[in-house]
């Protein structure tokens, strides 16, 4: 399948006025984050029908695709988290109506299949892997690399067909699409400056007091980031936090003799919003957060690793990705009680709820069944001495 180079606004407008009325399009982005702290949309390739345009967004402005994703055009991704990430920062919005083929192939046996993985199971189709260190922002792009990124959609329409029907022969074409609004729902974006300092290693060794500066320093390090598209480590490396943290500097001379920091990194503004950071944190009390599972009833506890031998079982036996059934937070969530797990409604309630409950309540155990899985047997009622 050919493709066409999209480099003026008019012919960007037009694409965009043509896929507003059709029924789907595929729709895939090559990104940069390296050099920057969002990340910087290198190319948009959309394709429907027989045609497949690669948008330049260098030389465009893309915001226009608002329009397009406001429509009730189904747009059909592959692995499609950055892309939505990259997107929500690129033009603002997000398509409306969604389809994710990893996350669909995920309901049909796949275990997050790659695209090439996926296309020639399904399509026989061998997908070139391209080079993955390819510089998209470069211009121009030669002839292979356009080829290969026109790939990236050109058979994603009939995965998206071949899919549909598969799910929609298991009875599951519901549970596919419900996923996949979850991951279009999902929050993207920049990470909450204040939340940066649970990334750093070995934070949860810190005392009461240099938890509060690194948080606080931290946090200064994402806002300044952002504020100048730079990587954060470029402004600060993680090990300057830990040293500032524990060091607690009140003036330039020592800010400068703590651990990682350089000399850029004590004189001048720099150094004052540092110390600043640093006098802010001191005053903070800062917990560590209590690490998942931990903040049940310790009754409850063995159930988290009793519970997640289920619903591997139940995965494999239904051929669905363990990690679209059920993560720990979700375990950990629904034990808790907490009327939000995503355990307690829908397709995951329809297939696990009822042996998690028995589990849970101590009505049923698990055991082998002799052919590498787990079954579950009904165990009965303590009697009363």
């Amino acid at each position: 399948m050919t493709h066409r180079w999209i480099a003026t606004q008019d012919e960007f407008e037009a694409v965009v006025d043509t896929l507003s009325g059709v029924e789907r399009y595929a729709i895939d982005t090559e990104f940069h984050r390296e050099r920057t702290y969002f990340p910087k949309l290198a190319l948009v390739q959309l394709g429907w029908d027989d045609q497949i345009v690669l948008v330049d967004p260098i030389a465009v402005d893309v915001t226009p695709l608002r329009r397009l994703f406001a429509s009730p055009a189904v747009a059909v991704f592959h692995a499609a988290q950055q892309d939505l990430d990259v997107l929500t920062h690129s033009v603002g919005s997000v398509p409306a109506r969604m389809f994710d083929t990893q996350l669909a192939a995920g309901f049909t046996g796949y275990s997050t299949p790659s695209l090439q993985s996926l296309l020639h199971a399904e399509l026989g189709v061998n997908a070139s892997k391209g080079d993955r260190l390819t510089d998209w922002l470069r211009r121009p792009l030669t002839a292979d690399q356009q080829v290969y990124a026109a790939g990236d959609v050109a058979h994603l329409l009939e995965l998206h067909d071949r899919l549909t029907a598969q799910l929609t022969a298991l009875g599951r074409l519901t549970w596919a699409s419900d996923a996949c609004e979850e991951l279009r729902t999902r929050p993207t974006g920049a990470i909450d400056p204040e939340q940066a300092w649970l990334r750093l290693k070995d934070v949860r060794v810190l005392k009461a007091r240099s938890r509060g500066v690194a948080q606080a320093v931290a946090a200064w390090r994402e806002r300044r980031a952002a504020s100048v598209d730079v990587p954060v480590r470029q402004i600060l490396p993680d090990l300057a936090i830990l040293g500032i943290a524990q060091k607690h500097p009140s003036t330039p001379a020592e800010l400068a003799h703590a651990r990682g920091v350089e000399e850029r990194h004590s004189r001048g503004a720099i150094g004052a919003e540092i110390l600043a950071a640093v006098q802010a944190g001191l005053a903070r009390d800062v917990s560590v957060p209590v690490p998942e599972g931990d903040e049940l009833d310790r009754s409850l506890r063995p159930a988290v690793t009793l519970v997640s031998a289920w619903v591997s079982e139940v995965a494999r036996a239904e051929r669905i990705d363990t990690a679209l059934l059920a993560t720990r937070a979700d375990l950990v969530a629904l034990l808790r009680g907490d009327r939000e797990a995503r355990l307690a409604s829908g397709w995951r309630a329809e297939l696990l709820g009822d042996g998690v409950r028995s589990l849970v309540e101590g009505r049923a155990g698990l055991t082998f069944d002799g052919r590498g899985g787990l079954r579950l047997i009904p165990v009965a009622p303590a009697i009363a001495v």
